[in-house]
């Protein structure tokens, strides 16, 4: 055979495997199109639930160039309840409730572990929170699906529609009723490293809205007969799916190589993962253990040699540390003050109460989650105060009432916490950049970690992912916090009791890391801050700018099919 005649065949063979392969797909789009009843909310449910493995710790993100497709076919197939502007949004909604119910119940899953931790007090509640909050949550996307059906176009069109509608809806997730920004889908453009840097542009909403488009829109061009002859179809549909990826994750090895902050002079910081089971951390015999505890593996290197610190310029304890409340027990600060050397601060969660002055009674604790600075001689220098509260852990929606009926907050604190100041205030610790403190899921809210009018160099982060057990919830937890660096270009300092404890540059690099159910600690210096990427100036502006592209894109679209 001439090498003409090879080369001819081996066309001839690509050739027919694209229309097979172009075939195969605009089959499946016809069945699930078609689909009814029960099998098009089992359908709808089941590429939801696999979609849930994009996300950390799986970072399994190529299943959405099938399941992303199948919601596209599923909004479709609301056509088939007749023309009528309602029939099209409701039953395109009922798709898109089934498909985010499944992506929240089994990417959320792991919440159901807090309520076994007083299991004889909270067990009861489990079923309800599992199944609730899902259900709760995929009503975003299920107006997104039905938003998207009365808008829909024909061809890649549709794909970039349900990016709008989905990435308005995410972020209304992240803002409605104090904002869940939990798993949003524009996290699966945030592995590995190099992808992640496109969150410094377009944040994690703005990345939403990519993510739909370039997963959506490869097969949904494969199947449509409209769009040319099979080979073409899976030329654009290849290009679709490498191009865009390809170009983030060059930008992104650019944006690493060029960002190698140095670390700060002077700085060791030594953080301290003490993994005390939840179950045990408030129990009042063991408070005393607890903290003893904490102050022993304070006094040991990673090795677990005694070095008494030496070295270390700053301590860092996990939330809510010390099982009482520190300011009220002067035997617990002196201790402090003991094992601190000379210039070395700690850093440490506690909680504590605010005194109302006499003759107001102090009958309705006014209680803070907080984050302290103590010098030291063990006393306090600077505090911060949670200002983003988990509802249902720290507060009660409606708090007098339901608790008048019975219920109480997992945390179990009488009239539940209350919120520190804003904004955000900067900490001035010695030794360290001006630092912004993030109590626990604090972390996971973007654009909304720097308040104030001046950037900080450092971000602290503690935590207490004990609620949560051996689950894919703390990863997803640290991955999260991860990307707050990258969007802000800061480094953090994560401190857990338990999960995930580390150090991270503002590149998401990791410095030095304790895993998840370590017990120990860890000692590290600290970077420096990177200048300040486009996200960090503009916030969540870049997500409105790509926003409009889209729409912008949509529109000569709509304009086209109706010409």
């Amino acid at each position: 055979m001439t090498l003409a005649a090879a080369s001819a065949e081996r066309g001839r063979t690509g050739s027919a495997f694209a229309t097979r392969f172009a075939d195969a797909v605009e089959r499946l789009s016809v069945t699930i199109t078609q689909l009814r009843g029960w099998r098009r909310a089992g359908v709808a449910f089941l590429a939801g639930g696999v979609s849930a493995a994009a996300m950390a710790p799986f970072f399994l993100s190529p299943v959405l160039f099938v399941t992303l497709p199948v919601l596209v076919w599923l909004i479709d197939g609301a056509a088939a309840a007749g023309p009528s502007r309602r029939g099209l949004f409701l039953r395109a909604a009922s798709a898109g409730w089934w498909f985010g119910f499944g992506y929240f119940l089994l990417g959320l899953f792991w919440i159901g572990e807090a309520f076994l931790v007083e299991a004889d007090k909270f067990a009861w509640l489990m079923p309800f929170a599992v199944l609730l909050l899902p259900a709760g949550l995929a009503l975003f996307t299920a107006l997104a699906a039905g938003a998207a059906r009365l808008a829909w176009v024909p061809g890649m069109g549709r794909a970039l529609v349900l990016a709008v509608t989905l990435g308005i809806a995410e972020w209304l997730r992240g803002h409605v009723l104090t904002g869940f920004p939990w798993s949003v889908l524009g996290y699966a453009l945030t592995w590995p490293l190099p992808l992640m840097q496109s969150a410094s542009v377009f944040g994690i909403y703005g990345l939403t809205l990519l993510c739909v488009a370039i997963f959506a829109g490869p097969f949904v061009i494969l199947a449509d007969v409209g769009q040319g002859a099979p080979s073409r179809r899976v030329l654009r549909a290849g290009l679709l799916a490498v191009v865009p990826l390809v170009t983030l994750y060059t930008l992104g090895t650019w944006r690493l190589a060029e960002n190698n902050a140095p670390m700060l002079e002077g700085v060791r910081v030594r953080i301290v993962q003490a993994s005390v089971p939840q179950r045990d951390k408030w129990r009042p015999e063991l408070q005393r253990q607890i903290f003893e505890d904490q102050l022993s593996l304070s006094r040991r290197d990673p090795a677990g040699r005694v070095d008494n610190l030496a070295g270390v310029t700053h301590l860092i304890w996990p939330e809510a540390a010390m099982p009482f409340l520190p300011l009220e027990q002067p035997e617990a600060l002196a201790a402090i003050g003991e094992l601190l050397p000379d210039g070395t601060q700690l850093l440490s969660g506690a909680l504590r109460l605010k005194h109302r002055p006499a003759p107001e009674p102090d009958l309705v604790r006014e209680g803070y989650n907080s984050l302290m600075v103590f010098g030291d001689k063990g006393n306090l220098e600077q505090i911060y105060d949670k200002i983003h509260l988990v509802p249902f852990g720290e507060y009660l929606p409606m708090q007098g009432l339901l608790e008048s009926i019975g219920l109480e907050q997992l945390t179990r604190w009488r009239g539940g916490f209350s919120i520190g100041a804003t904004p955000r205030p900067l900490l001035k610790i010695p030794g360290l950049p001006p630092a912004l403190g993030l109590i626990c899921y604090e972390a996971v809210f973007p654009a909304a970690i720097v308040q104030g009018g001046q950037r900080p160099g450092l971000l602290i982060n503690v935590t207490n992912d004990g609620w949560f057990g051996d689950t894919t919830g703390p990863w997803q937890h640290f991955h999260q916090t991860r990307v707050r660096a990258v969007e802000e270009g800061l480094p953090i300092i994560r401190s857990a009791n338990n999960g995930v404890s580390a150090i991270v540059d503002g590149t998401g690099r990791v410095v030095a890391m304790l895993t998840l159910n370590a017990r120990g600690n860890l000692d590290s210096g600290v970077p420096s801050s990177i200048a300040a990427p486009v996200y960090a100036k503009l916030g969540d502006c870049t997500f409105v700018g790509l926003l409009l592209i889209f729409l912008g894109v949509v529109f000569m679209l709509y304009n086209r099919r109706t010409d």
